[in-house]
This record gives structure tokens, sequence and C-alpha cells, in this order.
């Protein structure tokens, strides 16, 4: 075959493909890549011997690489444990001398891409009885996680008249976006306190995303909280507010598909817009999550940390955590005893 034949059928192809992609709606993922600092100091008394500490340590998975990590710091030893949750992990630290102060730095890169998951036919029949035995703990309900009273009132209401996994998942984030507003004034993420979000609708992105896991399991929807951090959208940014938490749900004979009604209720709050002119946020974040994230826990709610925490389990693990002398420090962003500062420099080109 001849060059100039080759030649040709190369350009033809191309052509097909472009074509293709035009007409079908082909995009290509969205990735945003840099090196994540995240710096820790722990005030306590100098002669303290007994301080721990745990940092949610990500993993790579097919949407976001992690790698190049780095831990520094004057602790007396360190390790990375697996939690409880198939593959949550967290950097665990202790201090066992008296110092003037105590540091860690865990340095890291990162790579994730814009999470789309909307590839699932719109007519999707999967059904209860469809749901994958290792699947169904992700229905149950828990103290941090309620699925009967009034939250299973609002799930029987919700979802009245609709019988597959996509419908109902559907109409629970359409009530979820349509009865919660963002608050402003809650501290960091929120508590995540599903009954109390219910009676005064406010929250942050882990109060709006609890109460989505919640009332969608109630109506028999398999789903679960992801907890995260925000990548900086800047060449140099400083992104120590960035933690986020967003939700899944499961659907029979496809996977986990992310939804977001935090996000659609912050861009209505920043854009002063209504539920209508809302409209594209909605759409976008059923089905997907920007390349601006990645994935720190899947961990469920009433978490038990490894080793073992000596207080009660935590709301959730996604903020770092320490004890000191057996206490726990706050730990939900105030900034006090527990110190940390995240930056984030993009790779540069």
């Amino acid at each position: 075959m001849s060059k100039r034949i080759i030649f040709v059928l190369i350009a033809v192809q191309f052509v097909f493909v472009y074509l293709c992609g035009v007409s079908f709606g082909i995009s290509f993922a969205k990735e945003r890549e840099g090196e994540v600092v995240f710096k820790v100091s722990i005030q306590a008394p100098e002669d303290s011997k007994d301080i721990k500490l745990w940092i949610p340590y990500p993993v790579s998975d097919n949407e976001q690489k992690i790698e190049n990590v780095k831990i520094d710091g004057n602790f007396s030893k360190s390790a990375v444990y697996s939690q409880k949750i198939e593959n949550d992990r967290a950097i665990y630290a202790e201090w066992d001398k008296p110092a003037k102060e105590r540091v860690l730095t865990f340095t890291f890169k990162a790579k994730a891409v814009e999470r789309v998951r909307k590839d699932f036919l719109a007519n999707n029949l999967s059904q209860e009885s469809d749901i994958p035995k290792e699947i169904r703990k992700y229905m149950i309900g828990s103290e941090f996680t309620p699925t009967d009273g009034k939250i299973k009132e609002i799930a029987l209401n919700v979802t009245t008249g609709r019988e597959t996994i996509l419908e109902k998942a559907t109409v629970v984030y359409d009530w979820v976006v349509e009865n919660t507003f963002r608050d402003p004034n809650v501290q960091g993420c929120g508590t995540g306190d599903v009954e109390r979000i219910l009676a005064e609708k406010g929250g942050k992105c882990a109060d709006i995303s609890s109460v989505f896991v919640s009332v969608a399991r109630a109506a028999g929807v398999p789903a679960r909280e992801v907890f995260g951090l925000r990548l900086g959208k800047k060449a140099e940014e400083d992104m120590t507010g960035g933690h986020h938490c967003w939700a899944e749900f499961y659907l029979p004979g496809y996977g986990w598909v992310p939804v977001d009604p935090a996000d659609v209720r912050k861009a209505m709050l920043a854009e002063n817009l209504d539920l209508e002119a809302a409209k594209k946020y909605r759409d976008y974040f059923f089905g997907a999550v920007d390349e601006y994230r990645i994935v720190l826990v899947r961990g469920e709610k009433g978490y038990t940390l490894s080793p073992k925490q000596n207080n009660a389990p935590l709301a959730y693990f996604m903020y770092p955590y320490a004890e000191v002398n057996g206490k726990a420090l706050e730990w939900l962003a105030a900034q006090k005893e527990l110190k940390y500062q995240i930056t984030f420099k993009e790779k540069s080109q």
C-alpha cells in the first residue's frame, strides 16, 4: 500500500472519529494535578508524653492518582494504617517525649479527574431485589445515619409510586436540593446531624450529604458519604478550608454514582439563584463531580479509627484528629490546639 493511500485512510479515520465525537457528545474528562502539602502542629504542654494524631491518607483509584508521598516531623513513631472501611487509610503518629512543639508534614502529588457517571440508561429498571449482598450494608441505618421515624416518613412520601433504584435516587436528590439550604454560619463542613438538619433545614456539605444518605437508605437505595478535599484552582493556593463532603448511591448493574446536592445549594447561595435558575447545577451534580477534588475516605458515620482512639467514635473522619493524654482535641476546623495548613501548587507545564 502506498504512503499516499495510508495517509488518506488515516485522515478519513480522524474525520470519522471527530464527527462521531460531535454527534454523540463524547467528552474528555478534565484533570487537575499538583502537589499538596499538609502541615500539622499540635499545641500541648511541653511535658506531655501521650500525644496521638490521625490524618486521612488518600489512595489512588480509577479517578485519582496519589504518589510521591512524604511524611516528615518530630514524632516518636508513625505508620500508615488500614481503617475499617475498605481502601480507607490514615497516617498515625505518636509523640511520647517532652517537646516544645509537635509537628508533622504530609506531602503528596495528586492527580484528579472529573468523575462523570451519567452513562446509565434513563430507563434503568434495577430494583431493590437486584442489589448485591455485599452492597446491602449501605442500606442499614445507625445512630449516625438514622433511617427511621421522620426520615422514613419523608422517604416513603418522596418515593411514592417510584419502583426503581434510579427513580428513587433521583427524587430523593431533588427533595434534598429543594428542602435544604447552605448556612455559611455553620462551622467547618458541619456535624452531619441528620435530625437537626431536617428540623433546621440549613447546614454545610457534611450535613446536606448526610440527609441524602439517610433518606436514600430509608427509601431502599444503597448510599454512602464521600469525604474529600478540594484542590486549588490557582497556580498556588492555600486550600486549608477545602474539605468537602458529597455522596454516592449504588445502581445495580452499573455501580456507584456521585451526587452533590450540597454544591448545588452552595452555587445557589453564591450566585443568588432560585431552584429554576440553578437547573444546570442540579443536572450536573447528579452523576458527576468536578476535577477539583480528591477522595480522602469513604468512611461510615460513627468512625472508629485504627489504632483505636480513646474517645467516642467520630461523627466522620475527614479532618485531622488528635488526642493529648487520652483527651480529644477539637477537630471540626476550629484550629485551636490542633492547627494545620494545606497548600496546593499546580504541576508546571
